[in-house]
């Protein structure tokens, strides 16, 4: 009896230390910080004394993210910059397509450190920003679009992702913004954004800035849309009036 008692009393120092180990195994994975990740969508932050008069406005969606700024009264676009990125080490990691304000600062990547800190994503270094993050509101059309070719489709030939001299139009969550640019020199041609709606065939955008004409700011522009396999067909009138029939691919 003497024997079988002492067998078990060393089993259950055997059991007794694999659970050990196991709980410290345990906690040791929780106190690992998590890597903070972006959620896609739409952030707002502002900038200045003046009524905040400066808006900073983040979109992420696809793997893509732009960063625009302006001013709604009186009506000014200042600068926008987007591309595709990562994230290292609580580090933002973007490579930029387009930088309209490329010829005076020549900047065509950057790394910027972040924080997220009570539902709000906190750009952290030469420029400190916090963004909150508009509720969510998923359409048929978000996503990262390019222009591939105007309208209707016979077979013509279409600008692909390779060809540099692109026009990116981003949507998310209510919002837009359309940009033409040069990839390889860094060429800016001119954006557009505000907010949209897609439902039943019905596209709506109500232009916010415009770096073209700040005198569009405000106005309505009607379309309709229809999705043919994986491409996107916009027809309607451009801010000008005249016919628009665009074909866009989703960005790869």
């Amino acid at each position: 009896m003497k024997q079988n008692k002492s067998k078990n009393t060393g089993k259950n120092k055997i059991y007794h230390g694999i659970a050990r180990s196991i709980a410290l195994l345990f906690l040791s994975v929780l106190s690992v910080p998590a890597l903070a990740q972006l959620t896609p969508g739409v952030y707002f932050s502002k900038q200045g004394h003046s009524g905040d008069s400066i808006i900073h406005e983040l979109k992420i969606a696809d793997g893509y993210m732009v960063h625009s700024v302006y001013e709604l009264e009186p009506a000014k676009f200042i600068k926008t910059l987007g591309g595709p990125y990562t994230v290292e080490n609580d580090v933002i990691e973007w490579e930029l397509d387009f930088n309209s304000n490329h010829p005076n600062d020549g900047i065509e990547n950057r790394a910027i450190p972040f924080r997220l800190r009570n539902g709000k994503l906190n750009f952290e270094g030469e420029l400190p920003l916090s963004f909150h993050r508009v509720k969510a509101k998923e359409q048929a059309l978000d996503g990262a679009w390019l222009f591939a070719t105007r309208g209707p489709d016979t077979g013509q030939e279409r600008r692909g992702e390779s060809n540099p001299r692109k026009t990116l139009k981003i949507l998310k969550d209510g919002y837009f913004q359309w940009i033409a640019f040069n990839s390889r020199t860094f060429e800016f041609f001119g954006t557009g954004g505000g907010t949209y709606r897609a439902k039943d065939g019905k596209y709506m955008e109500m232009i916010r800035y415009f770096s073209r004409d700040p005198e569009r700011v405000g106005a309505r522009l009607d379309f309709t849309f229809e999705i043919k396999g994986t491409d996107w067909h916009h027809t309607g009138k451009n801010s000008r009036g005249e016919p628009l029939y665009e074909i866009w691919a989703k960005r790869k």
